[in-house]
């Protein structure tokens, strides 16, 4: 069984993000860079599986500038076998990058895909589920526990009303959620070694995929800052306040 495991280059989630003065995006200039959240834990489970034997090879798929190489490198250094880098410096939409990695799958051959159920830069949430669609697979989202058996995988998610477990055949595409696992810290050797794994470049056009973006910018902001609290003396005043100015009594 080959895995391929879509993996984005987002600003680091400890980073404070900050507008560009053009409010057109934010500033990604000189700022730390790292794996997509939800990405590290979508390579994390392919892993796992590749590890008890369920799985033969780990592909990593990253579309972005030829800075997003580092992410793919950070992924090998967790365990994957190779990489697939699809270099582009526009900016690519949920659906265009949904057309770029049916692609890659087609040519791939893959039984399971695993994508990260959003990137924490846009929160889109929209990439893994127009995949399955273009493919005509099974899709398996917000995964909390993922069981995978012959010729089916297992997919327990979170909905609303609490879990729900439904059964897919291959292949499918599944999108991981937080509680699936923790992630995997990498070893210095293994830093070593993803550096000589292979990565392979490709270009949107050798892929026949339009990215055309077909949603325009208008601006971006940052949301208003929050007023200063106030302390009050006593329980009644909290009260009062609440009451009186508040309106929430």
């Amino acid at each position: 069984m080959k895995i391929l495991v879509a993996v984005k280059r987002v600003v680091d989630p400890n980073v404070r993000v900050r507008v560009r003065p053009d409010g057109q995006g934010v500033e990604l200039t000189n700022v730390k860079m790292a794996m997509n959240p939800f990405d590290e834990i979508a390579v994390e489970e392919a892993l796992r599986l590749k590890e008890t034997g369920k799985a033969e090879e780990v592909v990593l798929v990253s579309i972005g500038p030829a800075q997003a190489n580092e992410t793919l490198r950070n992924g090998l250094a967790m365990g994957a076998d190779r990489g697939i880098h699809v270099q582009t410096d526009a900016r690519v939409e949920p659906l265009a990058v949904a057309k770029l990695l049916k692609a890659i799958a087609m040519e791939e051959a893959a039984d399971l895909m695993f994508l990260g159920k959003q990137a924490i830069d846009d929160d889109a949430n929209q990439t893994g589920q127009m995949l399955a669609a273009l493919l005509g697979w099974a899709q398996g989202t917000f995964a909390s526990r993922v069981e995978l058996g012959e010729g089916r995988v297992s997919v327990t998610r979170e909905v609303d009303g609490g879990l729900q477990t439904v059964s897919l055949k291959l292949p499918a595409v599944i999108t991981t959620d937080l509680r699936l696992n923790e992630p995997r810290y990498a070893s210095l050797p293994n830093i070593m070694k993803a550096k000589k794994k292979p990565v392979d470049v490709r270009t949107v056009e050798s892929l026949g995929v339009d990215i055309a973006p077909r949603h325009t910018v208008l601006s971006v902001t940052e949301p208003p800052a929050r007023k200063a609290g106030t302390l009050v003396a006593s329980v009644d005043e909290l009260l009062d306040r609440l009451r009186n100015e508040a309106g929430v009594l």
